[in-house]
């Protein structure tokens, strides 16, 4: 099955990665990012155990390791000097099947991390939470990490979004020193779930995009932190993660479609837009005859129900992984 059209056509490959079929990832709410390595594996978060599972180019699993997190909420591939690293934005707690898929008990206590792995799961650094007094009255709920990476001629400085607790952008130099932050106040408005960040190379100064996900836009800012921009408020929905191939950025919304910009940040094209599926009691799962949580039953082909985690291979190729219980992750191959 083809979604979208012209120069922007792909291949639908549903269930692209064989998730293992045990009785935590069936009931697992997945909620992952997703990269992909240099060689073309592709790197994900276990629906329901802290988990990151490698899959080759035909989706099935190499390998995995389980680490210390709730959940590898943000994941973003970093090279050094031609070793890979994984940046992860733990966001501290996840919904489980054991509490109804509610979160435990106390979760609105656990702050999240952001810590560094080899590919094999080694950390090898972690960063402080910010010291910031938005966090006297609030959380710590890590949800994204970008990297000014030096390959590009960046400063290394770390660049983690707070989505999930006090909604800012954090600034961290290269050792973990804290910089500064930002919250939206300084542009378009105050953030509301700055759920994604990405920074942008395809102009000659690279940008800073942030997904300010509840305010339904995309605000853009230089590496420095000064706000230049916002977009996207006549044509988005959710945008909640960004990769860029070619001149084109393509942004994942969490309410059931892909979104593909040009370099002026105006609409090309969606895919698999399926937006009445948001409409489903329960959504993006389905509610049983007693009121509780289920799988849904309402996965299409061609249709996406909640795009979460998204990345691209050097083909243009596209994975998506979907927020639902029992996971989904789908490839678009370009046409």
């Amino acid at each position: 099955m083809r979604v979208g059209s012209g120069a922007n056509s792909y291949q639908w490959i549903d269930n692209w990665a064989k998730l293992p079929e045990s009785d935590s990832s069936l009931k697992g709410w997945a909620h992952p990012g997703i990269v992909v390595t240099q060689s073309g594996d592709v790197i994900t978060c276990h629906p329901g155990d802290p988990n990151v599972m490698t899959f080759d180019s035909e989706g099935n699993q190499k390998s995995s390791w389980q680490g210390e997190f709730a959940d590898a909420h943000g994941i973003t591939i970093v090279n050094e000097g031609g070793t890979e690293y994984l940046w992860i934005a733990d966001n501290g707690s996840k919904r489980s099947h054991r509490y109804d898929y509610d979160y435990p008990p106390g979760a609105d206590n656990d702050s999240g991390q952001v810590f560094k792995t080899t590919l094999d799961g080694q950390t090898v650094m972690r960063l402080d939470a910010p010291p910031h007094p938005a966090y006297e009255s609030s959380r710590y709920s890590p949800t994204t990490v970008a990297i000014n990476e030096e390959r590009f001629g960046g400063n290394g400085d770390i660049w983690v979004g707070d989505g999930y607790g006090a909604s800012y952008v954090h600034r961290f130099t290269s050792d973990g020193e804290y910089v500064s932050s930002i919250n939206g106040e300084e542009g378009a408005g105050r953030y509301n779930c700055p759920h994604g960040i990405y920074i942008d190379r395809r102009k000659s100064e690279p940008e800073l995009y942030v997904a300010d996900r509840a305010n339904n836009r995309v605000q853009v800012y230089d590496l420095e932190g000064n706000f230049k921009r916002s977009f996207g408020d006549d044509f988005l929905i959710t945008p909640s993660a960004f990769v860029t191939y070619g001149d084109l950025l393509v942004i994942a919304e969490l309410r059931a479609r892909l979104a593909i910009t040009d370099m002026d940040d105006d609409l090309v094209v969606y895919l698999g837009d399926n937006m009445q599926v948001c409409d489903v009691d329960g959504w993006p799962n389905n509610t049983g005859d007693s009121g509780q949580i289920v799988p849904t039953s309402l996965l299409e082909a061609g249709k996406f129900n909640s795009p979460h985690g998204l990345t691209a291979d050097s083909e243009g190729n596209l994975y998506v992984a979907e927020w639902l219980i029992g996971g989904r992750v789908i490839k678009l191959e370009k046409a």
